[in-house]
């Protein structure tokens, strides 16, 4: 198998998870912001292009509204190098901007996912991406996720969390570490995915 040719995607990694109204609680942000800082880190010194993606809702929203503290970036990660920005207004960082195209034309073939949310913005960039083709890789100690409760029922942030990471590595990309992306990357390896009837199998054999 030929080397994979990666990119990091940074996603949505602004105040509004931190200090804002959407507070990430799984991994705690104490954990999963470094990590995240550590594939900037290791990515721009491999020569990994960065592409840093914002989030902006309608002005006057309850939260991400533009020009606010909340909607601005994290500034650790606001203050490094990036090769790219994306300001998007929907969950996929594909969506209504030249990503595809930007990653097509430096022949990125595998995509590396951060940021926040897992079972948000995150899922919806990692299905678009798969189906169009790339690689996806997701990193699941540098991104997060916040508990729901809806008329649909309720969810823990590590319930989430952990349910979309087994449902991304079955089919749709890669999850690893971030200890284990960067040994990949030092390798110019890809990371392994598992698919869905092995997936399906051991669950079954597991409560036989």
């Amino acid at each position: 198998m030929t080397s994979p040719r990666r990119a990091l995607i940074v996603i949505d990694v602004q105040n509004e998870y931190f200090t804002g109204g959407l507070p990430i609680e799984h991994p705690p942000v104490g954990e999963s912001l470094p990590n995240l800082l550590r594939a900037m880190d290791a990515a721009q010194a491999r020569g990994i292009p960065v592409i840093v993606v914002q989030h902006s809702a309608p002005a006057g929203a309850p939260v991400f509204a533009p020009g606010t503290a909340t909607w601005e970036l994290h500034p650790d990660v606001a203050g490094r190098p990036r090769d790219h920005y994306i300001e998007k207004s929907l969950a996929s960082a594909f969506t209504g901007n030249d990503l595809a195209d930007w990653l097509a034309t430096r022949g990125i073939d595998t995509l590396a996912v951060v940021g926040y949310m897992t079972h948000n913005c995150n899922a919806s960039t990692i299905y678009e991406g798969a189906h169009r083709g790339l690689r996806m890789e997701f990193l699941h100690d540098a991104t997060g996720a916040l508990p729901y409760a809806n008329a649909a029922g309720s969810a823990s942030a590590e319930e989430i969390h952990r349910v979309f990471s087994v449902v991304f590595h079955s089919n749709f990309a890669a999850v690893a570490s971030t200890a284990e992306w960067i040994a990949a990357l030092d390798a110019q390896a890809p990371l392994p995915i598992d698919n869905v009837p092995q997936s399906n199998q051991r669950a079954r054999e597991a409560i036989a």
